[in-house]
């Protein structure tokens, strides 16, 4: 007889996570591949952890023998300070998605890159990358925007409401990609800098079930813009419905949550995931009606 594959235990730590479906994602994968895989939340709601507190949550998941943690706003880059090593990617970008234990050593490492780049690649096929506006410089925005330039944008606008944020993820960016142009800006700036662009990329929490709302005014949008949102839950955010209505193309934050939260998996499991049954397992989670399911084709 075969031996039992041994079983993984699995987190996520964020504020207002509670309604994420990247436990889902992960648990449905494993039930198909025939792993006993449990996945947990760790919701901090709207208290916000401090580094003690953050150490603690990493010592208790190390000692009730977790096998990793995925990470989500607003401690991408609060972690890094906790970890005893980062992978390539996580390190260049100073923001963490997923740490994994092994014994006593923390390891921090981030998919959110490769997530959002087979996201373009594959669902938003010939979209202009001459010149991009990306909102928010966070954790996520680091990731969203280490794969737009990879993916060769010329000029990167980054806007976000804390000027210095910008200012300090420009500044790394301009180190690693000297051969694009990265400007920064903040919430003033957006009118003139849409002007002259071909697509927009909304990078932080503002539209999610917990968080919600319009990260800027529609107003601002015309057909000519492509518009894609990290938020995935709702899949159809108030941001993309009001694009979708001027005639923009629009890419939803589910393929961006598919394509890490498969490579996440690979590297808990050491097991090869399956995108598309991912997306597949998406699509049912959410029960989309005809407009969410008009933006997973």
């Amino acid at each position: 007889m075969g031996s039992t594959p041994r079983p993984f235990l699995v987190g996520l730590l964020g504020a207002g996570v509670g309604p994420s479906l990247t436990p889902a994602l992960h648990m449905r994968e494993a039930a198909a591949q025939g792993l006993d895989y449990v996945y947990r939340v760790v919701d901090t709601g709207d208290r916000h952890l401090n580094d003690d507190d953050v150490r603690h949550v990493l010592e208790s998941a190390q000692l009730l023998g977790f096998d990793g943690l995925n990470i989500t706003f607003p401690y991408k880059q609060q972690i890094v300070a906790h970890l005893d090593a980062l992978g390539p990617t996580a390190s260049r970008l100073g923001a963490v998605n997923t740490v994994l234990f092994d014994g006593t050593r923390r390891t921090g490492h981030n998919t959110d890159v490769t997530g959002f780049r087979l996201a373009v690649e594959r669902h938003l096929p010939g979209a202009s990358l001459e010149s991009v506006v990306q909102l928010g410089a966070g954790g996520a925005g680091a990731a969203v925007a280490e794969a737009l330039l990879g993916l060769g944008a010329q000029r990167l606008v980054v806007v976000d409401p804390h000027r210095s944020k910008a200012d300090d993820l420009g500044a790394a960016l301009r180190e690693r990609f000297p051969q694009a142009e990265v400007a920064v800006g903040d919430a003033a700036d957006l009118a003139r800098v849409l002007d002259d662009a071909a697509g927009l990329v909304h990078c932080t929490p503002t539209g999610m079930a917990h968080h919600p709302g319009v990260p800027l005014d529609p107003s601002l949008l015309a057909a000519r813009h492509w518009v894609a949102d990290v938020v995935y839950r709702p899949l159809d955010t108030e941001l993309l419905r009001q694009a979708t209505a001027r005639g923009c193309r629009v890419l939803h934050g589910g393929f961006m949550a598919v394509y890490q939260a498969a490579r996440t998996f690979e590297m808990i499991t050491g097991r090869t995931a399956e995108p598309e049954r991912m997306l597949a397992h998406l699509r049912e989670l959410l029960a989309p009606g005809p407009s969410a399911e008009a933006l997973l084709s």
